[in-house]
């Protein structure tokens, strides 16, 4: 059974902490994305050490390879990845209404052709729970229909009355395979639109789920349009129950996530800017291949104190980058990775000390979006 204990709360920012059937995770928790049950560049080792807590995998893709049966049969998630720590697995909603090609959502569930070798491939509320539950996570998600914004209303309506009906589905299965040890979370959709976001978060939040989620963020509305959603959004859940928001953001969108009351988050960012040079610091992300930093030998981020910074400089990360040495892509990741999870640790002790909305406004003010050297050419040799 998943546990779960208020530990302070500073406005609407909360500071609780988790309990899993593979240990306990205090929020505001980040979650580093670990697509295919590892975290891109990074191991188990320099994750802790960096602070993760708790780690997420995508259902979907470790259906398509190796599969669940041969996860299961390796011993699950955790051993076959060596993370004895909480795993989330996500449903793969997100990925199915983002897939090219082949895709018909209907109200059995969503068919779709695989990327890895063209296999159409049918996904429905009891299969994608009895497939997490075979992976082994001690949270999972339920599917749910996903839309693009911006859509036709009636498209949105038709999104948030199917994923509802689809977590009922998902959560009489979930108590038929009696699991107790796994945690099902609900997901509430509904867009930017107040009337659908209430409407689904009544309509799953009356069902027994043990923590609940947004989900339909960040794709396609605007940031602000965002924010305000999001920010509405978070008191129509629970609050006795964990929240968690679901796939999105920058450093000053997790922050106001926090202030709004959400409880976890995951985001691809860390990883994926870190392979493609593009490092998160207190004063905004910095383009590495950038001509400004062939010889400046500061770490990335002053205030950081991960390997990253502590052992090597700016002119060093861009001439690896330069070079297409792989061990740029693992240092800047293992930084960015750092950064956000130092970002929620200085979160959750603000909120116990009764001071989030002066850390959030302090980071903020240091904290330029476009970054650094944002209009400077990269130099190619």
């Amino acid at each position: 059974m998943l546990g779960f204990r208020l530990l302070a709360q500073d406005g609407a920012a909360r500071a609780c902490v988790v309990e899993t059937a593979h240990g306990a995770f205090e929020t505001p928790a980040f979650m580093p994305v670990g697509t295919l049950g590892a975290v891109k560049g990074l191991l188990p080792s320099q994750l802790r050490e960096s602070g993760a807590q708790i780690v997420l995998g995508n259902a979907l893709h470790l259906a398509w390879r190796p599969g669940e049966a041969r996860v299961q049969r390796l011993g699950g998630l955790h051993r076959f990845g060596g993370w004895d720590g909480p795993i989330l697995t996500d449903s793969g909603g997100f990925q199915i209404f983002s897939l090219p090609g082949l895709r018909k959502i209907t109200e059995e569930g969503a068919a779709f052709a695989s990327p890895v070798d063209g296999a159409v491939r049918l996904f429905t509320p009891e299969s994608v729970v009895d497939l997490e539950c075979a992976l082994g996570a001690d949270l999972i998600m339920p599917l749910d229909h996903l839309k693009e914004l911006p859509c036709p209303r009636s498209e949105l309506v038709e999104a948030v009355d199917r994923s509802i009906r689809w977590a009922e589905r998902a959560l009489r299965r979930k108590v038929e395979l009696e699991r107790p040890e796994i945690a099902l979370f609900g997901i509430v959709q509904g867009g930017t639109d107040r009337e659908l976001r209430t409407r689904s978060a009544e309509g799953t939040c009356k069902l027994e789920f043990p923590g609940f989620a947004l989900g339909g963020f960040s794709v396609g509305e605007e940031t602000a349009a965002m924010h305000e959603a999001i920010a509405f959004s978070a008191p129509l859940l629970p609050a006795g129950k964990p929240r968690y928001l679901m796939g999105m953001g920058t450093p000053p969108d997790l922050l106001h996530a926090v202030g709004s009351g959400m409880d976890m988050f995951d985001c691809t960012l860390p990883t994926r800017n870190g392979r493609n040079a593009q490092a998160f610091t207190s004063e905004g992300p910095l383009r590495l291949r950038n001509a400004r930093f062939a010889e400046d030998e500061r770490p990335l981020d002053p205030r950081c104190a991960c390997q990253t910074c502590r052992t090597v400089s700016r002119a060093f990360l861009r001439h690896l980058f330069l070079a297409r040495e792989m061990n740029a892509a693992i240092l800047t990741s293992l930084h960015n990775v750092s950064f956000y999870l130092e970002l929620m640790r200085g979160s959750r002790e603000a909120i116990r000390a009764g001071r989030f909305e002066a850390f959030r406004s302090e980071f903020l003010s240091r904290y330029r979006e476009g970054g650094a050297g944002a209009d400077e050419a990269d130099e190619a040799c």
